[in-house]
């Protein structure tokens, strides 16, 4: 463990040369998705020169507008799971996390929109009841069979991931249901080309959303299957030793052939699958709580479910594979010269690497490290020495004798950084401690552009 302390020097002048401040490019994707939203109301409107004022002709409409943009909901919904590093690197993959559960929730509305208006325009046209309607687009229609198992399956996956029902679920049970969207996709993919009058006499409509969805698919395949492949087989991670840092936490040491072309910075995690008994079917992201070196990577984690608990029992010499590195909160988001990090509980782990890499001057770098006892100061000699090394600012927060909870105020937080509002801001802890501290630092001056926090709940 010394080792890498003393070679803090060396690994802060690497991550200091590879830095170099980005913009967020979080506006203009968005702007980009919903252009292309707008193209599919025109592929819509170009199809449609009129509606007829009839009940059923306006059901039916309805019922293919909604069925486009939720097929192109559809493939953004992919998009965002496919780990595309200028979206997990430089938006964040917490942004990354919550557009595709907003993008999810829409294009499961506007599916079912669909499959209701639909269905119900026809019934309305021929004069059927709606049950045998159903029955009859099922059952006659092109496609429609895998159409149907393919909805069913959108359904289940959107009901899984209900944030009631998702808290009470294993991890692992969620992501292998989530992984069917795959699945779901490619079943639901051809009744659109089948069926769908946009489609049907128009051979650049085809071709377009051919392209689409295959190029969302390259996506997925080369970023999720083959970069993953390629880097495993190129570095060859293995477990080095586990390291007990703190009560209830760990660090593994992982050792590897030339990790620094990984391309992995300060405050960047990967997800992790231990090939061991128990580990390997699980897939969990951990953050780099070191600047990596050459020959080794190491992670630092706080026991709080089986697959975090069941790390400490790692045996040296495990196979590791992984996948990243991933997250935006990195040295390139800061926007000044003062810097802020305030850590919770395991939040410390990527803003240990932070404290050692960030440049700043003697004195304009400052550590919060909030805890519940002092013994729960993960890493707190390392913290030491480099804050010793660097003449930066090192601060902890526990609770009291009686266990009370010093709290992040907007006074304490003054007292402590008169010119809190010229700091930028890495922040990193608990759910609680995070809103907590955000709105403290709002109240103390500091602007939101100058917060940067990233979440790493499952």
């Amino acid at each position: 463990m010394s080792t890498m302390i003393h070679n803090s020097r060396a690994g802060r002048r690497q991550a200091m040369r590879r830095i170099r401040p980005r913009r967020s490019p979080a506006v203009p994707l968005l702007l980009l998705a919903w252009a292309g939203a707008a193209g599919v109301v025109w592929l819509w409107w170009g199809n449609t020169p009129y509606v007829r004022p009839v009940a059923a002709d306006r059901l039916i409409a309805a019922g293919r507008i909604t069925g486009l943009l939720g097929g192109y909901a559809i493939s953004l919904v992919v998009l965002q799971m496919a780990r595309v590093p200028a979206l997990e690197r430089r938006v964040g993959s917490d942004r990354v996390a919550r557009w595709h559960a907003m993008t999810g929730r829409y294009a499961i509305s506007l599916v079912v929109a669909h499959v209701v208006l639909i269905l119900w325009g026809y019934s309305a046209q021929s004069g059927q009841p709606i049950t045998r309607q159903t029955a009859s687009v099922v059952l006659d229609y092109p496609e429609m069979v895998k159409a149907t198992a393919g909805t069913v399956l959108l359904l289940v996956i959107g009901f899984v991931s209900a944030g009631a029902l998702r808290r009470r679920m294993r991890y692992e049970t969620w992501y292998y249901i989530h992984l069917l969207t795959y699945a779901a996709v490619y079943l639901t993919f051809w009744h659109q080309l089948a069926t769908g009058a946009e489609f049907a006499g128009d051979a650049t409509a085809r071709a377009v959303w051919y392209a689409l969805y295959g190029t969302v698919t390259a996506l997925v395949l080369w970023y999720r299957v083959l970069v993953p492949v390629r880097l495993n087989l190129k570095h060859r991670m293995r477990v080095e030793e586990t390291v007990e840092e703190a009560p209830g936490v760990v660090s593994v040491l992982i050792k590897g052939r030339r990790l620094h072309r990984l391309g992995a910075e300060p405050g960047q995690f990967f997800r992790w699958r231990f090939l061991a008994e128990g580990l390997r079917w699980s897939s969990n992201p951990y953050s780099l709580s070191a600047p990596p070196r050459p020959d080794l990577l190491r992670i630092t984690v706080k026991a709080a479910g089986g697959h975090s608990s069941a790390l400490a029992g790692l045996r040296p010499g495990t196979r590791v594979w992984a996948e990243g590195p991933y997250g935006a909160m990195t040295a390139s988001r800061r926007r000044g010269g003062k810097v802020l990090l305030l850590a919770g509980g395991a939040g410390i782990t990527p803003l240990r690497a932070l404290f050692e890499t960030l440049p700043a001057a003697p004195g304009d770098l400052t550590l919060l490290y909030r805890a519940r006892r002092k013994q729960d100061l993960a890493l707190w000699a390392e913290l030491q020495e480099i804050a010793a090394d660097r003449g930066a600012r090192l601060v902890y927060a526990v609770n009291g004798p009686g266990g009370a909870r010093p709290e992040i105020t907007a006074e304490a937080l003054r007292r402590m950084l008169p010119d809190i509002e010229e700091h930028d801001v890495f922040l990193c802890g608990p759910p609680g401690l995070a809103e907590e501290s955000y709105a403290a630092l709002r109240e103390a001056g500091v602007p939101e552009r100058r917060i940067h926090h990233e979440s790493f709940k499952l």
